[in-house]
């Protein structure tokens, strides 16, 4: 059987809030080869319609398939709530499929038992009830208060991630009803790690804000080791294809990784 530990994750976002997974994975697998694919000509997914996310999921998945890619991580909460299941029944017999949410259900079932969670998301993340279900089927001691933050995502895909525009927006959010008296806080979008500085001021240190980017990087670590795919030897690829120009995805893509990005434009 040919190895296929050099070939690349494949992951995929609709902007460039997946870059803050693909970020934290390059740092606990340094070596792997990676294939990025920003969905920027139909971002944000959280206000699409699941059909919509479906189809594109769909697409993408097919096109790193293509790629040769030896795993496809959909990093995103919105898709992977609603087109993970329908994904995985296409391609889940030909290449391993990860989705975002599942590694932070294990995680806080595990580390925030009889506790009070908040979830913020968009739309699509916290109206589809997922955490919830996949929450209650492992740890039924969990209270999880969920909130939509739709402005949130668009707001950090336009640049408006550390002002005056951000605080406000970020403040009028989390101090919602449903937020109060939370003892930990998922960060349900792979966007909101980008403004984590300003969750964790609002809150003062007082209430555990959840790295999910950590959480989804190790469970795909383990993932590789476990079935003989980490890859040992040094890492040459790192790819991002984008489906419409974005400045400012050129400019997040090479502040995450430290280095000039080869940026390809592909329409699918």
């Amino acid at each position: 059987m040919k190895n296929i530990s050099s070939n690349p994750i494949g992951i995929f976002d609709s902007g460039i809030g997946g870059l803050t997974v693909t970020h934290a994975i390059t740092k606990v697998l340094p070596n792997e080869n990676i294939i990025y694919f920003g969905d920027t000509a139909h971002l944000p997914y959280g206000d699409k319609s699941v059909k919509t996310i479906q189809a594109r999921a769909i697409a993408i998945c097919d096109f790193l398939l293509s790629k040769n890619c030896k795993m496809i991580l959909i990093a995103c909460n919105s898709a992977s709530a609603a087109a993970y299941d329908l994904v995985n029944k296409q391609f889940g017999s030909k290449i391993k499929i990860f989705n975002v949410i599942d590694p932070i259900i294990q995680y806080v079932s595990e580390k925030h038992s009889d506790q009070t969670v908040g979830l913020i998301g968009t739309w699509q993340t916290v109206n589809s009830n997922v955490y919830q279900k996949k929450l209650r089927k492992l740890n039924s001691s969990i209270k999880l208060n969920s909130l939509a933050t739709p402005l949130l995502a668009p707001m950090i895909e336009e640049g408006f991630c550390h002002n005056k525009i951000a605080e406000d927006t970020i403040n009028e959010y989390l101090s919602n009803s449903l937020l109060q008296n939370i003892e930990t806080l998922i960060l349900g979008c792979t966007h909101y790690p980008i403004i984590r500085d300003e969750i964790e001021k609002f809150y003062a240190n007082k209430v555990n804000i959840i790295d999910t980017t950590e959480v989804v990087a190790l469970a795909v670590k383990k993932h590789l080791k476990k079935n003989n795919l980490k890859n040992d030897s040094k890492r040459t690829l790192l790819n991002c294809y984008i489906s419409d120009y974005n400045d400012y995805f050129i400019l997040a893509a090479e502040r995450f990784f430290g280095q000039p990005v080869n940026l390809e434009y592909c329409s699918i």
